[in-house]
């Protein structure tokens, strides 16, 4: 449990830096672990939750989030991240899955890692049933699975040109907490999930510390590109090792 712990403060002091919570990368790490796969996704989200508080209470503030851009994607991501909490399904199933989930997350992170200029960027209009349309998807699977979303929200919006950098960023931050909420809110519902949990707290005090030392003074080991690149190789392996074990 320590060197869990120490992995778990490890991620959330780099991810908290860059307005991420971390889930895919906590997913990684548990299943490395051979932790029960069932409470995955409480384990993922509850550590979002608390590693993404500080960085969404400081966006707000600063007026950096843009609620026009974000509405509409909170419009279709809370029912569906609670619905997608709330379903219970086959270990099988969950690791084709997770194995899906961690792949696009690698590779959203290499276009993440690519971000454009501010200066030079004309904004393009999305229309809204669109943005509710994806906010429905990554919500579903983030309740599932156990992720905020961010990660695939904020390559997308970079992706369409749908909001300035800083916009994104902020915008995506607090997608990550409202997700997380409604998506543990599902998973609440099924029986005996605390019980199992609890026994992993050292985990959530971990990135409690690790999460606000990378939030108030904005730790960055390595230059985003190359943290992004990092992160991705290592959901990427992790996504591969899964899709080995099925066709074995």
């Amino acid at each position: 449990m320590i060197i869990l712990s120490i992995l778990f403060f490890v991620t959330a002091l780099i991810y908290s830096s860059v307005g991420f919570g971390g889930g895919s990368t906590y997913l990684a790490i548990l299943l490395i672990w051979g932790v029960p796969y069932t409470i995955f996704p409480v384990i993922a989200l509850v550590c979002n939750i608390i590693v993404v508080s500080g960085n969404s209470i400081n966006f707000l503030r600063s007026k950096n989030i843009n609620f026009n851009l974000l509405f509409p994607y909170l419009i279709g991501s809370i029912p569906f991240a609670f619905i997608g909490g709330s379903i219970t399904i086959e270990k099988s199933l969950f690791e084709i899955l997770l194995f899906c989930v961690l792949l696009v997350a690698g590779i959203f992170l290499l276009i993440e890692s690519k971000s454009f200029s501010e200066e030079k960027i004309k904004i393009n209009q999305i229309p809204k049933l669109i943005s509710i349309s994806i906010g429905s998807i990554i919500g579903f699977m983030s309740g599932i699975v156990g992720i905020g979303g961010g990660i695939f929200l904020s390559p997308l919006l970079f992706l369409m040109k749908a909001g300035y950098p800083r916009h994104i960023t902020s915008s995506a931050s607090l997608f990550i907490l409202i997700n997380s909420i409604f998506g543990i809110a599902g998973q609440l519902t099924k029986d005996q999930i605390l019980d199992q949990v609890i026994i992993y707290w050292p985990l959530f005090l971990s990135v409690l510390v690790g999460g606000q030392i990378g939030s108030v003074l904005n730790i960055k080991f390595l230059p985003n590109k190359i943290l992004a690149l990092l992160t991705s190789f290592l959901v990427i392996f992790v996504a591969i090792r899964i899709g080995i074990k099925l066709i074995a």
